[in-house]
């Protein structure tokens, strides 16, 4: 008898709450039974709650595993928008599926291997991405106008100081004053708008008052109350769409770039113009003008704040803890004759955990350790040979790898397959499978993928023209070099900063050494003298620092 797994999905709580999951799994069972495959109790793999347009799935990825590992003869899928919603990914697994060996069944959707049965299986592929996008869209514009008419069930639960009840038959969704709570709200406003209270203040004092968090902590965080002070709800006016999501890669917090950790997809939130907002009116806790005289203060210090320094150091950003890999930052302490700055951890520092300190590195002097890597980099940056190696490398590397050329690939497939796509269509109509309505229907969307392919094909031309036009200031690698060797002594801060970004990822210290990770191979030297180059993310040059005078 031949094995199959199953795979079933669903994307809302709504339907997870409903079971629908569960009859999928029902009718995949049954159609298992009439083809007479068998399924094993453990090869049943189901997403509740995961969306189509994403191949980061729990299940999906152990399912994937289980073909890729063990290898099954048949998968089966209730119909191709539950294997997921993008035609390209549905098309990626299949194909992944079939190089293994493994045949896909769907219950609702073709059953042959035919070219008409394959042409059907992409057509539902293309009408689910559709269907996504519509209903996305039809979502977006039924809370814009819902948040328009002042309804607060578009916004996400209620903040410290209010209550969300749900909507009922006879009222809609409200925010309620919780009062207790709320003595504590406008207490936290007035300390600091007019006492002067650091927000660190105002989270310890909290902290030892025993109220929880909204979500439950009994610790506060200087993050949640810097967000409690911006949040205009406590004014009256709780704010809908202040966010939106942009298709760029996030950016990775130190621990996660030193870990080696990737994004699953190229998109991040970020903040929508303040014009764009939409309010809608709630109970207040605190007046206007107290909230106004909070912002304009938050305003002043981020304005004022020492992290605007006039003098910054030469590692603020680079350099990382060895040991728990929080980033340092800037301290300094006073003498009597002069202001000295150190490195210190984030992990170093009591106040900042719940349970204390993280890490036991102690802090470095500033301007040793900025010496030691600056005199480092300028000693790499004296062999011409290592830099020449280095932008020969990315020059081809930007010819024939980057990230740009690999995309203008993967627009020109999409293209030709939206091509493809549109003959067939025709070519269908010929043959009399469809009839004039069903062209009419869905030729707009084939074309309008069409289009916007065509459009993206041109911009990404624009920017290799661009991109080609600046390697080519690269090939005047003798005159920077000496321009920089003649100025290394007189730079200012900024100009150091600016080399050090292009040659080191991380500076990372220790209690017994500094490491200094480079972005190019350093040529070491072999046991008879000869230079050879090193890995791309070696280790830099090992240095002793004085930590202290005990040191």
């Amino acid at each position: 008898m031949s094995s199959a797994v199953i795979y079933a999905r669903v994307s809302s709580a709504r339907q997870k709450k409903n079971e629908t999951i569960g009859s999928q799994i029902a009718a995949l069972r049954a159609h298992a039974e009439h083809l007479g495959l068998e399924v094993p109790e453990e090869w049943v793999f189901a997403d509740d709650g995961h969306s189509g347009a994403t191949l980061v799935r729990p299940a999906l990825e152990r399912l994937r595993d289980v073909v890729a590992g063990i290898g099954v003869d048949v998968v089966l899928c209730y119909s191709p928008d539950r294997l997921a919603r993008k035609f390209a990914y549905q098309a990626l697994l299949i194909e992944e599926f079939t190089r293994a060996g493994t045949k896909v069944e769907f219950v609702n959707g073709p059953r042959g291997d035919s070219p008409e049965d394959q042409l059907l299986v992409q057509f539902q592929g293309m009408f689910a991405e559709y269907e996504k996008a519509q209903i996305m869209e039809r979502y977006r514009r039924g809370k814009t106008h819902r948040a328009k008419s002042g309804s607060v069930n578009v916004l996400c639960g209620a903040p410290f100081g209010y209550r969300y009840l749900r909507k009922t038959d006879h009222s809609g969704a409200v925010y309620e004053v919780v009062e207790h709570e709320a003595v504590l709200v406008a207490e936290l406003f007035r300390r600091y708008a007019d006492d002067g209270a650091t927000i660190a203040d105002l989270a310890r004092w909290l902290t030892e008052q025993g109220v929880p968090t909204r979500t439950g902590k009994a610790r506060w965080d200087r993050s949640v109350i810097w967000g409690m002070l911006r949040n205009p709800a406590y004014a009256g006016r709780a704010v809908f769409g202040k966010t939106m999501v942009v298709h760029e890669s996030p950016a990775l917090n130190r621990v996660a770039r030193l870990q080696g950790r990737s994004v699953p997809k190229a998109s991040k939130t970020v903040d929508r113009p303040r014009q764009e907002w939409i309010e809608i009116p709630v109970p207040a806790i605190v007046t206007a003008e107290t909230f106004e005289r909070v912002a304009q203060r938050l305003v002043d210090n981020k304005r004022f704040s020492t992290r605007n320094s006039k003098q910054p150091l030469l590692l603020q950003g680079m350099a990382a803890c060895a040991g728990c890999g929080y980033g340092y930052y800037r301290t300094s302490t006073r003498t009597t004759n002069k202001k000295i700055y150190y490195y210190r951890c984030l992990g170093s520092d009591d106040w900042r955990y719940e349970n204390g300190r993280v890490c036991a590195n102690k802090p470095v002097r500033a301007d040793y350790l900025d010496t030691v890597v600056w005199d480092h980099i300028t000693a790499l940056l004296a062999d011409p040979q290592l830099i020449r190696t280095e932008v020969d490398k990315r020059l081809e590397t930007a010819k024939t790898s980057d990230p740009v050329v690999a995309q203008r690939k993967r627009l020109d497939t999409a293209l030709a397959k939206a091509r493809s796509g549109i003959a067939a269509m025709i070519e269908a109509f010929g043959e009399q499978l469809i009839t004039i309505d069903e062209l009419r229907s869905r030729m707009p969307d084939l074309r309008a993928r069409e289009v916007n392919l065509r459009n993206q094909i041109d911009a990404l031309d624009t920017q290799l023209a661009d991109r080609h036009a600046y390697l080519a200031l690269a090939a005047d690698l003798q005159g920077f070099l000496t321009q920089l060797n003649t100025n290394a002594e007189t730079a200012t801060v900024d100009e150091r900063r600016r080399v050090l970004k292009l040659l080191v990822k991380d500076v990372l210290i220790g209690p017994e050494k500094i490491t200094i990770r480079h972005r190019i191979p350093i040529r070491e030297r072999t046991g008879d003298g000869t230079p050879s180059t090193g890995e791309t993310d070696q280790e830099g040059e090992h240095c002793q620092l004085r930590w202290g005078r005990s040191g």
